[in-house]
């Protein structure tokens, strides 16, 4: 889209993250990393958080990806689990799109 700083794809582990709920994340892998960090500087809202538009198998929802560790860990809300039927450990097909505010 147009409006997209930012259109990532990629495959990444649900990892534990005891940070904001809903503690399940799947980091963005490394190479990516500068990508996001050039849109954050037109879609962060503070704190270096990110607002993204994202899609997990087939769910697709609105979150804040976290920055952490030299990447950025998108969250993996409870209803995105249930609906992919995905948990811990599990590798899942990602994309995340980054807008203008």
């Amino acid at each position: 889209m147009a409006d997209d700083l930012a259109r990532i794809a990629f495959t990444g582990e649900i990892v534990e993250w005891r940070g904001p709920a809903p503690f399940l994340f799947v980091p963005v892998p490394e190479e990516h990393f500068a990508e996001l960090r050039f849109a954050a500087r037109e879609a962060s809202y503070g704190w270096g958080c990110v607002p993204a538009a994202a899609r997990i198998g087939q769910t697709d929802f609105a979150t804040s990806l976290f920055p952490r560790e030299e990447t950025y860990f998108l969250p993996v809300k409870v209803a995105v689990q249930r609906a992919e039927g995905v948990g811990l450990g599990d590798r899942v097909a990602t994309v995340i799109a980054i807008r203008r505010r």
